[in-house]
């Protein structure tokens, strides 16, 4: 299958799985967290907060499987492991961090809109309380 032909609107185009993943979001914010440099497991779960060890080391796995990430074990005692962004990791670094200054930028009003919402539901519910569409 040439470039031209990845196709996410078609169901069976593998491009689909790759956007499920790069617009996880523990993948955008591991990716960001690497935008400095190599860290170490610790460090990544310490600066991510909320995500679970299980999550971590799945979102790490699947960021290395599809090369986005490289992971070196240092023959020490005791191991030292630490994680990298390869060269195509890194040139996803400008749209993710894009995304992320958008959410950071936007989240005010899309608070607004999510209240206003609901208080539109429970108007036309005439119950005063929200009905089962709230988010």
């Amino acid at each position: 299958m040439s470039e031209l032909a990845w196709d996410p609107y078609d169901r069976d185009c593998p491009t689909r799985q790759l956007l499920d993943r790069i617009g996880d979001r523990w993948t955008v914010l591991v990716i960001n967290t690497l935008d400095d440099g190599p860290r170490r497991y610790s460090e990544l779960a310490r600066r991510i907060d909320g995500i679970s060890q299980k999550m971590l080391a799945q979102t790490l796995r699947t960021l290395e499987f599809d090369g986005l990430v490289t992971r070196t074990v240092y023959p020490e005692v005791p191991p030292r492991v630490e994680y990298a962004l390869t060269d195509l990791g890194r040139s996803l670094q400008e749209p993710l961090a894009a995304l992320e200054e958008w959410a950071t930028a936007h989240m005010a009003r899309v608070l607004d809109a999510r209240r206003a919402h609901r208080a539109r539901i429970v108007d036309a519910s005439g119950s005063g309380r929200p009905g089962p569409t709230q988010p």
